[in-house]
């Protein structure tokens, strides 16, 4: 894309009147860096990709909520982690975090491992072991 093609469609939801940096080639045929105040189809595609892990994030709620998982796989989902990356964030090796997923499971764990995950998930341990009661946007 050149320079004077950089979508200039001044999205308001994402940016917020706040320019981001695209890569443009320049009239010499060099990459430049160029201020963009947004583009409408790529305000479209963010609204349906946030709806949709919203989506998401309120199916893996509701099943903590009915006992099917525990409440590491809303603090995950919510983080938009998998078991692995999670594990390399906790220290934790993935096929324990796949049991922590599990209430029955989780609900044995020891506070240093509460912690560790807790961590890794950017809250306290308090949070760590509930769910909101009610949906809530990411």
């Amino acid at each position: 894309m050149k320079v004077k093609e950089v979508p200039q469609d001044n999205t308001v939801e994402y940016y917020e009147g706040v320019k981001r940096a695209c890569y443009a080639i320049d009239d010499e045929g060099k990459y430049v860096i160029v201020p963009s105040s947004g583009w409408e189809a790529e305000e479209l595609v963010n609204r349906l990709a946030v709806g949709e892990l919203a989506v998401n994030l309120e199916k893996t709620r509701q099943a903590v909520l009915e006992g099917a998982k525990s409440p590491l796989a809303y603090h995950m989902e919510r983080r938009q982690m998998i078991p692995a990356i999670l594990g390399k964030t906790a220290g934790v090796a993935v096929f324990r975090v796949k049991r922590h997923l599990r209430p029955e499971i989780f609900d044995k764990l020891k506070d240093s491992m509460l912690e560790r995950y807790a961590k890794a998930l950017a809250i306290t341990v308090k949070e760590l072991k509930t769910v909101p009661q009610k949906s809530r946007v990411l």
